[in-house]
């Protein structure tokens, strides 16, 4: 069985890296395809990957993968949600810290990775969640496999260090346990044995 191109929709090229990193065991290739997608502004991470992917397939005509991820502060019900660049660009890092500050620190990053190869009327959508805490303060030093500013805030569940403290050993030794798990990558990986390869 040869190998499986995907496109991937993004211009995040730690993105690309960990799905291929995800993927290549399974026999696929991920090739980064940097399209400029229109955002837009729904609640639901699930909805905003599905839009990408229908909207990346009619531009690559190939199949193609596009992710989107939110991340969900317990005390503030939720926000920023899918709304994380908005909140970025406004409020910043010290000020999510500021509004936790106190309280519940709990929060998650949801991920959907959303595939598309026009064999359905929509892209199929797979989601995962990673629990942790938010640390007090910006804590370790972003490395170019972090995807954003919040992984020098957030801790995983069972870790006591964000995720910019980790070492590259140990913090590509914490994403191999959460990939073994049942990430949107490996989920994606048994749907298409199941329905995609005869």
């Amino acid at each position: 069985m040869g190998t499986m191109r995907i496109c991937y929709a993004t211009t995040n090229q730690a993105k690309v890296q960990s799905l291929q990193a995800a993927l290549s065991p399974a026999g696929f290739e991920v090739i980064q395809k940097p399209l400029s997608i229109p955002e837009p502004r729904l609640d639901r991470v699930e909805d905003i990957a599905r839009f990408k992917a229908m909207f990346a397939f009619q531009e690559a005509k190939a199949p193609v993968v596009a992710l989107d991820a939110g991340f969900f502060i317990r005390h503030l019900n939720g926000f920023p949600r899918s709304f994380v660049n908005f909140a970025l660009d406004t409020v910043k890092v010290d000020g999510l810290l500021k509004l936790v500050s106190g309280s519940d620190r709990r929060a998650e990053f949801r991920h959907s990775l959303a595939y598309h190869d026009g064999q359905a009327d929509t892209p199929v959508v797979f989601t995962d969640i990673v629990r942790g805490t938010i640390a007090p303060a910006m804590r370790g030093k972003l490395k170019p496999y972090h995807w954003s500013v919040l992984s020098a805030i957030f801790i995983p569940a069972g870790e006591t260090k964000t995720l910019a403290e980790m070492g590259e050993t140990e913090y590509h030794d914490w994403h191999e346990r959460r990939i073994g798990g049942s990430s949107y990558a490996q989920q994606f990986i048994l749907w298409h044995r199941q329905h995609r390869r005869n």
